[in-house]
Parts: structure tokens; C-alpha cells; sequence
């Protein structure tokens, strides 16, 4: 079939001379030699390439320029139900109680704090909205205030392609320290001497690498390395305790963790080795004061939870492993140990007294939910807070009490518009799969609604890196909900939703699961008569997007519209470029293709190698031009081969924001313009802009 031969019906301009005259690419690897016909569109920055997402762009933003008055509506729609003048619940650190809140009419958070007393006068410490007025996009990656709270180091990212800088403010004067740091992964934090700072950087392929030791008034070209990490399948984090004892070095793969520790008033002292690294073993330790915690999965798949001693003394099993419950999170305090486990999908917590080995555990009070642990810097705290909503139930922060198991509810987001809860039904569902499993799928939908009436229904799904997508609450969902659409949320293998059985068969050489189960939510919902093919529609953002890929190539005839959003879909020629960021790192979550064996298993399912003369739904494609986890390419590429091979005439639309990275736009309202815009896409190609 000709490269060319389906131009009448796509964008005039994009696959014309120049690009007609660009060569393929020839790739062999084991012997299989491959021909990428698009693989020019990775020469980022040249004329050529901005050119041709340009006109990917107009052409989209020109063929759908008909859903615009929809898109404006649902934009308003959205926003009308966000209380735009709001703040969070304050959190005490030191002498102060931070917190952050929004002012209408303003894209960026707030940073405040009281002294004392919360009815003391408010001390701006940071306005995001100042910082970005000269930047069309702002991400605050990490907020450390010093310990004599005197100072701010803030670590923040204008450009979307997640190179860090940051800045020190001194909080007496209002006025910014000379320092300034580049090329940072993010982590960062004090020593106690309220003038040493450490700080992680990047390499070539932004692995976060090297740690790095900075003193207030040096230039960054002064500062010590620290720790190199030479294994380029590890990367490097950076925390600090509770107790503010101690500063924690974690290092880690995608299976395999080490923790080294330094004592905060000792910044120039070596870090300790505190868990040795131990291939396929993953340690998380949360600091006390002599002794630590343990999460561990070393014969224990599901993580069991150990106390050892700063001194090296023999462990203690404080929590052994069960078959049936994972061991997710732990938040620690000088009196207690809170501690977040899944069972069946369901997180409840768990409160351990420190001194007696008592163990309490807490119910909530709905059956499918999302929960974790919330601010709270305070060590001596005498209550966990956690962050707890549902698709019916909005964020609510609640405090817990560590004695008695008492919830104090301390703040619920107001919804504006009318909202009401009852107007809603969600349920859990049980999809079988092709070899005797169940999918647990959550669902949601307008109480009015006949669920077995063969409904438009819109379905997520990620799958990848063990992380779970719980039943969180969005405002933005009623857009869809309220326009008779069924909400469902497929908790498929390669997350952790079912134990870590359900992560480990969905990676590696069993990533079709991931593909397999997605594909048999759908036929599970349309067999129970709550879709049809016609009325399903699909979303999937990054890892979720290779997922949109591969099942659109393994049964198109099951859905009508797909969005993709910064799709991993490149997936062969993206694990064999080690110069491409994240790609060594991955090694142990898709597998390295210049294994044979691999290799083989990867390309029978990545999306952009088995495109095929077949029919495809409606397909909307989002990329980010400076998106440094899924290049931009690979969308464009990727829909270049659609056009060149699909047969049918539905739509096929590219938008690339030529602004932004992975996680699209930054500012509040900005982002709903995004939801809004595939919601739109979506809406109209199900027919259903209104709920008749």
C-alpha cells in the first residue's frame, strides 16, 4: 500500500515533499530487519517536524472547529462547579501552620502559613502566580522550608520537559538568595544547619543519578558530589524523617531497593547503608528513633512489615505476610504507626501503639474508594490524616485519632452547582477474563439511568508499574455522567489492585494480560447489556495510552472512540534507544528487546509495529511537544502509520501541545481546557451532547 494513498482524507500538507523524500529508517535486531517509514519525525526542533505538527494541529483544530460552542460549554460547565477561592487544611511544622489556598480568577496555588495560632495573621511565603506570570507553564515540584523556617528552597519546571531549577527565598525579607540550581530530578531537602542543601540531579537521559551537597552563598559549580549511582537501572530519591533526625538516600529499580541514611545535624557525614540493595528485593523503611520500619516483599510478595535496629540487631516481624492483603504505605510518629492495606481491591487502615504491640484497625464507610495518607510533619502528633474521596464523595480530608480510632472530619471540597451525591449510583462489577480470572471493575452512573440499557459508556484504564487507579472523586466526570454516559474504571493486571500477583502478571512476558483483561471489560459490558460496540468509548494516558494501542489493534470492533493521551506506543524502537529517557530504567517493567526472547514478545503487541489494514475507531491522539517520559514522536509517528494503514474513514486527529510536557497544562482552568477538548471529541462521536 502506498504511504500516500489515503492523502484525500487527511491533512493536505503533512505527508507531501519535503517529507515524501525522506528515507526510512532500517533497523535490524536479531536478525529481523525493519523498516521505520517515519522515524524522521524524531529530528525535534527542525523546520521539517515543527512544520509538520503544525499542520497536524490546524487540521484538527479546523475539522473540529465544530465542536467549539460544545467544548466552551463543557469548559464553563466544569469550572462553574470549582469553588475558586478555597484553601486546604493547614498542617502544623515547627511553629507554624502551612497551608496553601487559591484566589479566584487565578490558575496557581497559594503558599501561606500562621504562626502559632491559626487565627494569627497569614504570611505569604510563595505565589505560584507570580512566579509564572512570565511562563506559559509552571509546575512546583518540591517545597522545602528550612529548619529554623527561615528559609524556602523551591524546585520548580517552566518548560514541561521536567529539568528542574531552584531557587532559595529568604522568608524575613521576601527577597530571592542568589543561588540558584539547575538540572535537578526534583528531591531536595535540609540539613539542620539551615545552610546545607542536598539536591539529586540528572544525566544525559534524565536518569536521576548523583547526590550533590550545596552550601547557601556558593556558586553550584562549588557544590560536593555526594553519591554517584552507576547501575543505569537505578535511580535516586531523597526524603527525611518525621523525626528530622535523619536524612534518606533511596535508591531503587523497578524491583529491587536500597536505603542508605546520613544524620541531619551531620552534613558532612557519610551515609550509612541502612538496607542493601538485594536483586528482585524492595525495602521501604520509615525512620523512628533508634530502630526503623520495614516494608519488605523478600518472601513475602504482598510485603510484610519489619522492625530493625539502627545498630544492625536481628529483625523483628511485626506484621507477617498474608496471602490475601498487600502492605501499601506507613506513616510513622514517635507513639504510633499507621499503616495502608489492600485487600480485594479494598484499602483500609491498620494502627500499630509502638510501646504495647497493640494493633487497631479502622473502616470506612463505603465500598469502593480512594485513600491515603495526608500532610502531617508533626511528630508528635496524636492523630494519622488521611485524604479520602469516592466518584460520589469529594476529597475530604480526615484526621484519625492514633488512641482511640476516632475520624474527625476536617474539611470536604465543596462541589458548586447544585451537586447531590444521591443523584449518583456507583457499584463494583466483576468482568471474567480469558483464563479464569476476575476484573474488578468500578462503576459509576446517573441514578436514572437503566445500567443494562445499552448505554454510551466511556471506560479507563492504565495497567502498568503496580499503581492503582481507586475510585477517586472528579467534579470533571458529571460532564460525561450527566450526559447519560456510563463511567467505568477497569482495575486490570499490571496494577496492584488485587496484590502484587495482579502487578507481576501483567509485566514483562505477561503484558498481553494487561491487553486481554482491558479487552474483556469491554465484552463483559457490552455482554451484560450496558454498551454496545457502537456506545464505547476508551481513554488511556502514557503506559495507558500503549494500552488504547494494542487493544485497538487486537479488537477494534469493540469500540467507536479512543483517546489516546501521550501514548507509549513506540514501544521496540523507543526500549532499544538507551539515549531516550526512562528506557534502562524500564528494562524490568517491559523487558530489553536486545533480548531475543523479549524482543519477539514485545513486538507481537507494540501498538506502533502492529498497525494493520483493518477498520479503527474514532481516534484522537494528544502529545507534548517537550514531554520527556513519551516523546512527542511517537504519536506522530504512530499516526502516520494509522493513516497510511487504517481502511476505514472515521476520524483520526493529532493534537500536539507544542508548550507543554506529559502531564499537559499546568494551570488550573488551562487543564480543564483540556478535559474539555476530548470530552467534546468524545460526547460528539458517541452522540451524545446533551442527555435526551
Amino acid at each position: 500500500m502506498s504511504r500516500y494513498s489515503k492523502l484525500t482524507r487527511q491533512p493536505p500538507q503533512v505527508l507531501i515533499s519535503p517529507v515524501a523524500e525522506k528515507q526510512p529508517q532500517v533497523v535490524t535486531v536479531h536478525g529481523d530487519i525493519r523498516f521505520d517509514d517515519y522515524a524522521w519525525l524524531r529530528e525535534k526542533d527542525t523546520r521539517l517536524v515543527v512544520n509538520y505538527l503544525k499542520v497536524e494541529n490546524e487540521y484538527t483544530a479546523s475539522k473540529l472547529s465544530y465542536l467549539g460552542n460544545i467544548q466552551e460549554g463543557l469548559y464553563k460547565e466544569m469550572r462553574s462547579r470549582i469553588k475558586e477561592d478555597d484553601n486546604t487544611v493547614p498542617y502544623k511544622y515547627g511553629d507554624y501552620f502551612y497551608y496553601t489556598r487559591t484566589e479566584k480568577g487565578k490558575q496557581y496555588d497559594i503558599y501561606c502559613r500562621k504562626y502559632l495560632f491559626l487565627d494569627a495573621d497569614e504570611e505569604i511565603i510563595l505565589d505560584l502566580n507570580a512566579v509564572a506570570e512570565h511562563h506559559d507553564y509552571l509546575v512546583l515540584e518540591a517545597y522545602k522550608v528550612s529548619p529554623d523556617h527561615q528559609l524556602l528552597a523551591f524546585v520548580f519546571d517552566t518548560s514541561g520537559a521536567e529539568f528542574f531549577a531552584c531557587r532559595i527565598k529568604d522568608l524575613k525579607t521576601g527577597n530571592m538568595l542568589g543561588d540558584r540550581l539547575m538540572n535537578l530530578a526534583g528531591p531536595m531537602e535540609w540539613a539542620n544547619d539551615n545552610t546545607t542543601l542536598f539536591y539529586v540531579t540528572l544525566n544525559d537521559v534524565q536518569r536521576p543519578y548523583q547526590l550533590w551537597r550545596h552550601v547557601l552563598g556558593s556558586n553550584q559549580s562549588d557544590d560536593i558530589l555526594v553519591y554517584e549511582e552507576l547501575d543505569d537501572q537505578f535511580h535516586m530519591g531523597l526524603t527525611r524523617s518525621k523525626s528530622s533526625k535523619y536524612l534518606a538516600m533511596d535508591l531503587g529499580s523497578n524491583i529491587t531497593t536500597e536505603v542508605r541514611v546520613l544524620k541531619r545535624d551531620k552534613p558532612y557525614g557519610k551515609f550509612k547503608t541502612l538496607v542493601r540493595r538485594e536483586e528482585g528485593v524492595e525495602y521501604y523503611a520509615y525512620l523512628h528513633d533508634n530502630d526503623y520500619y520495614v516494608l519488605s516483599n523478600k518472601d513475602a510478595p504482598n510485603f510484610k512489615l519489619m522492625r530493625l535496629s539502627i545498630n544492625g540487631e536481628d529483625p523483628t516481624v511485626v506484621l507477617p505476610h498474608r496471602e490475601d492483603t498487600m502492605l501499601e504505605d506507613v506513616s510513622i510518629f514517635q507513639n504510633h504507626l499507621a499503616l495502608l492495606e489492600r485487600e480485594k481491591g479494598r484499602v483500609q487502615i491498620r494502627i500499630l501503639q509502638i510501646d504495647t504491640g497493640h494493633w487497631r484497625t479502622i473502616e470506612m464507610n463505603q465500598e469502593l474508594y480512594s485513600l491515603y495518607f495526608s500532610w502531617n510533619k508533626d511528630w508528635y502528633s496524636n492523630f494519622a490524616r488521611v485524604a479520602f474521596s469516592s466518584f460520589i464523595t469529594p476529597y475530604s480530608v480526615i484526621d484519625i485519632d492514633l488512641r482511640s480510632g476516632q475520624q474527625t472530619l476536617k474539611k470536604q471540597d465543596q462541589v458548586l452547582g447544585g451537586y447531590e451525591p444521591a443523584e449518583y449510583t456507583m457499584m463494583r462489577h466483576w468482568a471474567p477474563t480469558y483464563d479464569g480470572q476476575k476484573i474488578p471493575l468500578s462503576i459509576l452512573y446517573h441514578r436514572d439511568l437503566d445500567l443494562n440499557g445499552k448505554n454510551n459508556c466511556i471506560m479507563y484504564g492504565y495497567g502498568a508499574y503496580g499503581d492503582n487507579y481507586d475510585p477517586w472523586f472528579s467534579s470533571n466526570m458529571f460532564s460525561l455522567v450527566d450526559r447519560g454516559l456510563v463511567f467505568v474504571r477497569a482495575h486490570i493486571r499490571g496494577s496492584s489492585y488485587l496484590g502484587r500477583q495482579w502487578y507481576t502478571n501483567g509485566r514483562m512476558m505477561h503484558k498481553k494480560n494487561t491487553f486481554r483483561d482491558f479487552i474483556s471489560a469491554a465484552e463483559y459490558l457490552i455482554n451484560e447489556g450496558i454498551t454496545t460496540p457502537d456506545d464505547l468509548a476508551i481513554y488511556g494516558g502514557s503506559a495507558g495510552g500503549l494500552l488504547i494501542g494494542a487493544v485497538l489493534n487486537m479488537r477494534p470492533d469493540l469500540f467507536e472512540v479512543a483517546v489516546a493521551d501521550v501514548p507509549f506506543v513506540d514501544v521496540i524502537n523507543t526500549m532499544l534507544d538507551e539515549s531516550i529517557p526512562l528506557t534502562t530504567i524500564e528494562f524490568e517493567e517491559w523487558g530489553n528487546p536486545r533480548d531475543k526472547e523479549m524482543y519477539d514478545y514485545m513486538l507481537s503487541y507494540s501498538p506502533y509495529d502492529n498497525v494493520s489494514e483493518q477498520n479503527y475507531p474514532h481516534l484522537l491522539v494528544l502529545a507534548g511537544y517537550n514531554d520527556s517520559r513519551v516523546p512527542y514522536w511517537e504519536a506522530a509517528k504512530w499516526t502516520a502509520r494509522m493513516r497510511d494503514m487504517k481502511t476505514d474513514s472515521n476520524d483520526l486527529f493529532l493534537k500536539t501541545d507544542m508548550m507543554t510536557g506529559h502531564h499537559a497544562s499546568s494551570g488550573r482552568f488551562d487543564y480543564l481546557k483540556d478535559i474539555a477538548f476530548y470530552y467534546a471529541f468524545v460526547l460528539d462521536k458517541l452522540r451524545a451532547t446533551e442527555w435526551n
